[in-house]
């Protein structure tokens, strides 16, 4: 595991939840599609509140992220909700990608573009055949927004990154454009999102 210093441990270190609590709407609205009782994978999940929806849903859920602090105050969120997670500190960079899920999410997960192509190809990978890899992610168009997001473009998505690394993957669902989302602190507004939801070819 590296040791450099890491920024979202100190930003989750705050009392409060920075993104909230209540779950990524396109997630709470997407949920139907997992099947109950389904192994699912919350990718750079931070404060768990994506994970703690989908344990009070019926779902066995684990959560990766790379910062302690995150991870145990999404401890704390499921024990208030009294449901049961998974937490693992993951860096992505150095994943282990050979466990097969049923389903993976992940909600604004963004890293630089090398990173986020390896991360593209894990879920790949990992997810079952049959399975389902579920996404809400800024484009790279969100920069003159100002409502939430990296600040560098670098760390922002390209439809074609989702378009060509699942091309074979049966698209259930696709949306690049507005949306509004309230999320704690830091995600307030009118911003530029992808939605992606692909279903592995059995």
């Amino acid at each position: 595991m590296k040791t450099y210093k890491n920024p979202w441990d100190e930003r989750f270190a705050a009392l409060d939840y920075v993104y909230g609590t209540e779950p990524n709407i396109f997630i709470r609205e997407q949920t139907h599609r997992i099947e109950a009782g389904s192994q699912v994978l919350a990718i750079a999940e931070g404060e768990g509140r994506n994970a703690v929806y989908l344990a009070r849903q019926g779902l066995d859920v684990t959560a990766w992220d790379y910062a302690p602090s995150g991870l145990a105050k999404a401890n704390q969120l499921a024990a208030a909700h009294q449901v049961q997670i998974q937490t693992e500190q993951v860096d992505v960079s150095e994943a282990d990608w050979s466990e097969q899920w049923d389903a993976a999410v992940c909600v604004f997960g963004h890293f630089p573009t090398p990173l986020r192509r390896t991360v593209l190809e894990g879920v790949r990978q990992t997810v079952k055949p049959g399975g389902l890899y579920m996404t809400e992610v800024y484009s790279i168009h969100q920069l003159p927004y100002k409502s939430g997001g990296p600040k560098d473009v670098e760390l922002l998505y390209h439809p074609e990154e989702f378009l060509d690394t699942f091309r074979d993957w049966h698209i259930l669902h696709f949306y690049m454009g507005e949306a509004v989302r309230n999320e704690g602190a830091l995600h307030n507004g009118l911003c530029h999102v992808i939605q992606f939801i692909g279903r592995k070819p059995d």
